[in-house]
């Protein structure tokens, strides 16, 4: 196998040796921000979006080449081809999978959403001050346009900066919807949201059954972003929150995070009916 690589045409070894460099460089740019290593904006913005792009059209540029030069080699040597034809497909999938990130965000504006839009469950103290610890955003009031918001201000497109989160989520065909208790009662719903978060992988999971609210973390595999979470169970229904710490978009995971969480309390509710 050594012996076959020394054969290689050094452009060939060029664009092998890039191959197995780009997914090492974004493993460390991501999991560099998720053990703290530099901050979020370095890891994500600066390193993975702006040094990920260049790397991929470096990889892309020299598989390019490589395949012009094996082309024109004589003899044609079909693993020189397909080495190079290889190195072209990786950098083209990246740049596929960072487009499906940019609709994404276009269609996912914003990171705070919540099954109720007039009056959105609450954070305990406990939970603003983590927030606050760890720098994150600070929360939206639902009611107010984006473009009176700093952070969406200078961020957000005219047409949309003239909308509050309340109409934003409002208008979302996959809006969350608040799970009605049932027969259940306050205790067993608060129980249930509790159970369903530990089954999610929820991390610091806290409840009250008292004022049946129950909060707890969600965090990302690669660049470990998290996101605090908190459920208002009432008398007759149950409403979800699920915000970001960090960034503008979130791409809809709070969005499928409240639906999942939904539709796991729903069961352990209809099972625990039975």
């Amino acid at each position: 196998m050594f012996a076959r690589m020394k054969n290689l045409p050094w452009h060939t070894k060029l664009v092998l040796a890039l191959m197995a460099f780009v997914p090492l460089y974004f493993m460390i740019a991501a999991l560099g921000t998720k053990i703290g290593i530099w901050d979020w904006k370095l890891g994500l913005m600066t390193l993975t979006l702006g040094g990920g792009m260049i790397l991929l059209g470096i990889a892309a540029l020299a598989a390019l080449v490589s395949l012009v030069l094996g082309v024109r080699a004589k003899p044609r040597r079909n693993g020189v081809l397909a080495a190079a034809i290889i190195g072209l497909l990786v950098p083209a999938a990246a740049l596929a999978v960072f487009l499906g990130m940019g609709g994404k965000a276009a269609g996912n504006p914003i990171h705070d959403i919540s099954t109720d839009t007039g009056n959105p469950p609450a954070f305990s103290e406990s939970t603003m001050a983590a927030r606050e610890a760890a720098g994150a955003n600070p929360l939206s009031d639902y009611q107010v346009p984006l473009s009176q918001l700093p952070l969406y201000a200078e961020r957000t497109p005219p047409e949309l900066a003239v909308k509050s989160h309340a109409q934003i989520i409002t208008a979302r065909p996959d809006r969350p919807a608040p799970l009605p208790l049932g027969g259940a009662s306050k205790a067993e719903g608060t129980a249930a949201v509790a159970a369903a978060m530990a089954a999610m992988g929820l991390t610091e999971i806290r409840q009250d059954a008292a004022t049946g609210t129950v909060e707890g973390v969600a965090e990302s595999f690669w660049f470990g972003f998290k996101d605090d979470v908190v459920a208002r169970v009432g008398d007759a229904q149950i409403d979800f929150r699920s915000v970001s710490r960090v960034g503008i978009s979130d791409l809809g995971a709070n969005t499928a995070r409240i639906a999942e969480l939904r539709q796991r309390t729903e069961a352990l509710l209809g099972a625990a009916s039975r």
